[in-house]
């Protein structure tokens, strides 16, 4: 929303400097893959990604926090037409993005952010039911990021307890991947039908969320209620067979969230569950629980994390549905971090579906050079059956590496 914008700015422009930091990184990398994908011969694709964030306190109650991203790659996976992409409703990722830009009110109690800004509401480190927030890009559904939104935020603080109330002027929508590439979101059967985008139908009204949690002693705990739009897509679809034409609208309907996460520390390992149930009102669309049960251990320099993701379908509804994160439930996860020294570290990502139609491993290595340069290498294994949400990606198995200059 240029609304935001335009306040912040000038919000600026009137205040007088105090504090002001800066950071920021550029990378260059690529993933390679070994085999080609039936719509997608591409097996190499380099990017790179520079990364500025500034921040200005002028007063000892105000800050600005912001970040801007300018990015290209070889697959037109950020756009070629060079703009600015406030709202993050495009398909491709903007050439020249605003991550982050928000004022921040700070008193004694409490703490009001007003503009674009990152919103995390999970408590669980894999999936995040409870994250309504939080859209994912999933242009790559190995290797995801986190969309920021246009929001007003009052975070209040009393005690052990803190109270959050958010208010969304505009629906921010999860990017998902593109049809014509490797990560499709058709089903295999439709690959080589010719396709037609009619566009997107963006809800009017704005979304609100509000979240109670409680710090204690033994045990932190919360709850959230969200009421406004999933951020992943229905399908208004219509197929011609004998011309092999496939034509589609995305359409976002209304969904209620009720939800709570629940972490407590024990003598062997931290025990954490996040849980939400989806509804909505138009019954469009499935209502379902979607959860999280993991047990997180450290063990010298190894951080290790164990867990499930589970749903319960609690109704049908009857449009095409993206699954978004609802691909990766039904499994077991696990994320193991070695530090091998302050410069070195191996990661291993790990999700295997319940009845074996799907998995992925993704090992990386990373290691930093002096005091601005970082190397990274791994790779995501891909494995399953063409019915499986994440099975039928089986031949996106690929390679990345990055090298990344911060400063």
């Amino acid at each position: 929303m240029r609304w935001a914008a335009t306040f912040v700015c000038t919000a600026v422009f009137l205040a007088h400097a105090q504090e002001f930091s800066q950071r920021g990184f550029v990378a260059v990398g690529g993933n390679v893959y070994p085999q080609t994908f039936p719509i997608d011969s591409t097996q190499a694709i380099g990017g790179v990604l520079a990364h500025y964030e500034p921040k200005w306190r002028p007063r000892p109650w105000l800050a600005f926090h912001a970040s801007f991203e300018v990015g290209m790659d070889s697959h037109q996976q950020f756009a070629r037409n060079l703009h600015f992409d406030w709202e993050d409703r495009s398909l491709q990722r903007a050439p020249l993005s605003i991550r982050e830009l928000a004022a921040v009110f700070t008193t004694a109690d409490f703490t009001i952010t007003v503009g674009k800004q990152f919103i995390r509401w999970g408590g669980a480190d894999f999936l995040n039911p409870t994250d309504r927030f939080a859209p994912s890009d999933l242009l790559n559904l190995a290797d995801q990021e986190i969309l920021p939104v246009t929001a007003a935020r009052i975070t209040y603080t009393r005690g052990d307890n803190t109270f959050n109330a958010v208010w969304q002027p505009e629906f921010t929508p999860a990017r998902i991947p593109l049809v014509e590439q490797r990560w499709t979101f058709l089903p295999p059967t439709y690959y080589f039908f010719a396709t037609q985008d009619q566009g997107s139908a963006f809800p009017g009204r704005s979304p609100f969320g509000a979240r109670w949690s409680h710090t204690g002693a033994s045990c932190e705990y919360s709850l959230s209620f969200y009421d406004g739009f999933n951020y992943f897509p229905n399908f208004d679809v219509q197929i011609n067979p004998a011309a092999s034409r496939l034509t589609y609208s995305r359409t976002y309907p209304s969904l209620r969230l009720y939800g709570g996460d629940f972490t407590v520390p024990l003598s062997r390992f931290t025990f954490k569950t996040e849980a939400a149930y989806y509804t909505s009102s138009t019954k469009n669309q499935d209502e379902y629980v979607l959860y999280l049960v993991e047990l997180e251990r450290q063990i010298r320099e190894t951080h290790i994390t164990l867990g499930y993701a589970g749903e319960v379908v609690t109704a049908h509804g009857n449009a095409l549905q993206y699954l978004g994160e609802r691909g990766f439930a039904r499994g077991v996860i696990s994320h193991v971090l070695y530090t091998i020294d302050p410069s070195r570290s191996l990661r291993l990502d790990a999700f295997i579906r319940e009845d074996g139609a799907s998995s992925i491993v993704n090992p990386a290595y990373s290691q930093s050079f002096g005091n601005h340069w970082r190397a990274t290498v791994g790779f995501a294994w891909l494995r399953g059956e063409v019915h499986d949400f994440l099975g039928q990606y089986h031949r996106n198995s690929f390679v990345k590496t990055e090298l990344r200059y911060s400063f």
